[in-house]
This record gives structure tokens, C-alpha cells and sequence, in this order.
């Protein structure tokens, strides 16, 4: 095994199963089974930064099947304390069309059936009123203004089970409650990562507006991964050099996630 620690991690999504050249590979065992794949470690601008595809490299596992407490619980292993989760997403305002990007600041969970946690014993209860690390994505909006992606500042990123798309009411009912895009993956990631006390920043990429908004199209699988490939390269280059931005030393709310909570296991 690399003996180098990552401390920043990069869970790519549809469409992003590779990011870094040049790197080691990691196979690693949980509690909660292997993540999705073996895990890349690479270096940005001379930082150690993790790689795995939560869909897996070949795309095998669907939103409802991905081993999403495998996939934390490995990345935290490794030293990793940071996570940018790049993911694709569908509009729920005309405004965001396809290739827009957005830096979520919540997140609706309409899920079911998923392991969500990883205290199945005791009470443990952990804040999640603000999802997303408020450092993280400061940083992605920071590194944007240097690229050509121009970044929408906020939105609530609704969760849905999948693996079918909505239907045109359910996508009227989200457009309708205020929320700004929907996608399958956000959770439980996002409060997995919380749960190890390690900050979690999702970049989402509109790859099309939802059955509800406009009512003469439905979304297809072949045109969310169109415009998600026609976009890889914008979002790889936000991601590398956020990654490589992110600050060495914590200072957020995520670090102290587990403060004064007494958990039933050791943390990896």
C-alpha cells in the first residue's frame, strides 16, 4: 500500500471515472464491505489528493446500490479529511439549463431504503442543518473565478431514489417547494461524510432541465451523459485546482462535528 496520506478526496460521478495520472492504487476493506473501486491516489500541485468513481469505473453500481458507507469509511481511512463530490444533476428552474454548474447550500432527502448512517447503536445524533462545508465551497467559487465556469452561488439539491427520472408532477411538486436540482446521489453521501466528521462539498452539473419544466421534452440517459462528457473537462479542471486550493488546516464546523457526541466506534 502508498505510504502517501491524501487529505482531499474526489468522489467522482457520472461520467468522471478517472481523474489523476501517474498513481498509486489502493484497495481497500471496511466494515461496510469494499467502496465502489479501488481507490487512485495522485498528487496536485504537490498535494496527495484520492480519486474513486462512486458509480465504479465501469459504471456497475446504480444511485441505490452504491456502497456509500464503504466509499466514506475508506476515504477517511486513508487520511482523507476533505471531499469534493462532483455529481450530474437535473434543473428544476428554466434558468439552469444544461452545463450549468452549481455550488448546492442544502439538501432535500426524498431517498428511502438506503443505509444512512453509521450509528445503528446508541443515540447519536449529528447536526445537519448545514450540509455542505461552507470552506469548500467557498474555495470552488474562488477557483472558478479563474476558469470558465461561472458558477451558480447556492440551491437546494433534492435526492431522489432512482434509478428511474421523475415524473412530470413529481418534477412540478420539486420546482414548486423552491428547490433548484435533483439528482440520486447526494445521500446519504453527504451525511456519511458528516457522520466522520469530514467536510463534503458537492459540484453539480446540470445535464438537463426535469420532465416538469419543460413540458414538451423527458430527460434520457443518453442526454444526461452527453452533456456530462461534453463538460468533463471544465469540471476536471474546477475540481483539480479546488483540490488543490483547499486549505491544509481545518477551521470549519465539520472538524467538530462529533464533539460532546459519545459514538460506539472508533473512528477509522
Amino acid at each position: 500500500m502508498t505510504t502517501v496520506r491524501p487529505d482531499v478526496a474526489v468522489i467522482g460521478g457520472s461520467g468522471l471515472y478517472a481523474l489523476l495520472d501517474d498513481v498509486d492504487e489502493v484497495s481497500v476493506q471496511t466494515p461496510y464491505g469494499a467502496p465502489s473501486d479501488p481507490i487512485t491516489i495522485g498528487t496536485v500541485e504537490g498535494r496527495a489528493v484520492a480519486f474513486l468513481p462512486r458509480h465504479g469505473r465501469d459504471h456497475r453500481f446504480p444511485p441505490h446500490k452504491i456502497p456509500y458507507r464503504a466509499n466514506i469509511w475508506a476515504l477517511r481511512s486513508l487520511g482523507v479529511r476533505q471531499i469534493l463530490a462532483p455529481c450530474a444533476v437535473g434543473g428544476l428552474r428554466p434558468e439552469l439549463g444544461p452545463g450549468t454548474f452549481v455550488v448546492p447550500d442544502q439538501l432535500v432527502d426524498r431517498t428511502s431504503g438506503r443505509p444512512q448512517t453509521f450509528h445503528d447503536v446508541g443515540a447519536v445524533h449529528v447536526s445537519f442543518a448545514d450540509p455542505y462545508c461552507p470552506t469548500g465551497r467557498a474555495a470552488v467559487l474562488k477557483t472558478a473565478a479563474a476558469t470558465d465556469v461561472a458558477p451558480v452561488d447556492g440551491g437546494t439539491m433534492v435526492v431522489v431514489e432512482g434509478p428511474r427520472f421523475s415524473t412530470r408532477a413529481e418534477s412540478r411538486w420539486f420546482t414548486a417547494q423552491g428547490w433548484s436540482v435533483v439528482n440520486m446521489t447526494g445521500h446519504p453521501e453527504a451525511v456519511l461524510a458528516r457522520e466522520l466528521a469530514v467536510c463534503y462539498t458537492a459540484v453539480a452539473l446540470v445535464t438537463d432541465l426535469d420532465a416538469g419544466v419543460d413540458a414538451g421534452e423527458e430527460v434520457t440517459q443518453e442526454e444526461v451523459f452527453r452533456v456530462f462528457a461534453e463538460n468533463t473537462d471544465r469540471m476536471r479542471t474546477l475540481i483539480l485546482r479546488t483540490a488543490a486550493a483547499l486549505p491544509t488546516e481545518r477551521e470549519c464546523a465539520c472538524e467538530h462535528a462529533l464533539d460532546g457526541i459519545n459514538i460506539t466506534f472508533e473512528l477509522p
